[in-house]
């Protein structure tokens, strides 16, 4: 009897699936939208779920599979996107009828991840908007201003430990991790951290079992992304709880110390206290508001008359994604960097003579001349060209929209509340329709004088819009620092271990190399 009802539930989940599957291929066929067809449960991530292919690689594979094609179908597990591939239409979503497409969907609901199911990347509608007026004047040029002499103390801490390990193969997915932990502890928490000499701390401790991509880790994202229903009846959690424990008590105490003692520090969680308290404003002035880099986003939300007080854990939330981000993205960013700059030394010579040549003109790094530093910018945004940590704009319909046509002689096409797209960005970013022989890194790409070759919507490493990133001044702040001041001190040179060409880890939803990044450092004379 009991196998007689394993049998059978097995059979009707099957027939279940695969009743789902053609039910999506007959979605797409009924509005003339180009697929492929993907396998039951899994549509078309197969390999990024699997572990042997990266997330990206199947997206991009979808991608190239219809040239021509102004947006194709992408079957995630069970779930049909659209994907866009025309910057029109990306600019349309993102920026001109952004009012049709203000949330993100759902990666994991609330009732799993309270942390980042709070945060503002999760927040919707008038909610998001309330965060988004609250939190924009902490990322600010004047608030910027104070947090870069805590980048430049942590840079020269990662000067000292190379200056000690010359020539050596230095681990630099290890180390850039290290640089960027200890830049939020420090901007972000008011906590002084050298992740060089407290190699276990737990802060860093922390960020690692956050980005753990074990299989037990995969299959509960899957799990809650696909099935969250199921996960919230079994009570998955998918960040471990020692590390939500551990922000929301960080984020406890030090706000409660400060308030009983009077203390304020110009970081993140000080500019919390103020939202918190309602006291938050935006004080900056035109001299604060340099553009930092050509991939900085501007702020498009103008405030409104009242700005909400928030609860202290909604805060927390807030922490949680700071964190998130500046951790692993930046790290991320940082180490592409160095793995390209360690492979194409003519790029890296012509940063390094860019560098002396203001270092002489310019004297020390600041806030005001940080700006001026254009070939580092160009190296910066040719890295996140290759490399975007964004991969896809995801945006949820949540009015009646219509598409044009994805080709000549096609119909309009109708999006629904409920309706998700995927906006392309790296794809979008290594199609050589949009940027020329994309494989090769050539940072002159983005020189004043090559700008305008890049056409809108096809640079897009911050995303667009009201919801691009609201940190993307302080996150190139943070790689820029670094760079300087590891290029101005070392050549960064090519090993036995350093991959070339640059091949993406299987499993990975976030950009990283396989087998890591390792280079060796020798001091300049």
């Amino acid at each position: 009897m009991l196998v007689e009802v394993i049998v059978f539930l097995i059979t009707t989940l099957v027939a279940y699936y695969l009743y789902v599957y053609k039910k999506i291929h007959y979605f797409y066929d009924a509005r003339g939208v180009k697929y492929q067809p993907g396998i039951p449960v899994l549509g078309n991530i197969l390999k990024s779920s699997l572990g042997t292919g990266h997330f990206w690689e199947d997206i991009d594979k979808i991608y190239k599979a219809f040239p021509g094609e102004r947006y194709i179908g992408y079957i995630e597990g069970t779930t049909p996107i659209l994907m866009i591939k025309d910057p029109e239409i990306i600019k349309n979503i993102t920026v001109r009828d952004f009012d049709h497409f203000v949330n993100h969907k759902e990666f994991f609901p609330v009732e799993i991840d309270a942390l980042f199911g709070g945060s503002l990347f999760m927040m919707k509608d008038d909610k998001w908007r309330d965060m988004r007026t609250t939190l924009s004047p902490a990322f600010t040029g004047s608030k910027m201003r104070l947090m870069l002499p805590f980048m430049i103390d942590i840079s020269k801490n990662i000067v000292e430990y190379l200056k000690g390990h010359q020539l050596e193969d230095v681990d630099v997915d290890d180390l850039m991790r290290r640089y960027t932990n200890d830049v939020i502890a420090s901007a972000g928490f008011g906590l002084q951290v050298n992740s060089l000499v407290d190699k276990d701390n737990e802060f860093y401790e922390c960020g690692q079992a956050m980005f753990s991509t074990s299989w037990p880790q995969r299959f509960k994202m899957i799990l809650a992304a696909q099935f969250p229903t199921l996960a919230k009846k079994i009570g998955i959690k998918v960040f471990p709880q020692k590390v939500t424990r551990f922000f929301r008590e960080i984020v406890t105490s030090t706000m409660d110390y400060r308030l009983k003692n009077n203390v304020e520090r110009p970081d993140m969680i000080q500019l919390l206290m103020d939202a918190y308290k309602g006291t938050l404003k935006n004080e900056s002035n035109e001299s604060d508001e340099k553009n930092v880099g050509f991939a900085m986003t501007e702020e498009m939300l103008k405030p409104k008359g009242n700005v909400r007080k928030w609860t202290q854990d909604e805060l927390t939330a807030q922490v949680f994604i700071f964190f998130l981000a500046g951790f692993e993205s930046s790290a991320n960013g940082l180490t592409l960097c160095i793995h390209e700059l360690a492979l194409n030394p003519e790029a890296q010579e012509k940063l390094y003579e860019a560098i002396i040549k203001f270092k002489e003109e310019k004297g020390p790094l600041t806030y005001d001349n940080i700006g001026e530093l254009k070939y580092l910018d160009c190296v910066l945004n040719e890295t996140s060209r290759k490399w975007s940590a964004a991969i896809i704009v995801d945006r949820v319909c949540s009015k009646p929209y219509e598409l044009p046509p994805p080709r000549e002689g096609g119909k309009p096409y109708k999006l629904q509340p409920g309706d998700i797209v995927y906006n392309s960005v790296n794809s979008i970013q290594m199609d050589p329709e949009h940027h020329p022989d994309p494989e090769k890194f050539d940072p002159d790409r983005f020189l004043d004088e090559n700008k305008h070759k890049i056409k809108p919507f096809t640079f897009l490493p911050f995303g667009a819009g009201p919801r691009n990133c609201i940190g993307s001044r302080f996150a190139l702040l943070e790689l820029k620092v670094l760079i300087y001041y590891i290029v101005l001190n070392f050549k960064i040179i090519k090993t036995e271990k350093t991959l070339s060409p640059i091949k993406l880890q299987p499993g990975e939803f976030n950009i990283k190399v396989l087998g890591g990044t390792w280079t060796q450092f020798e001091a300049r004379e």
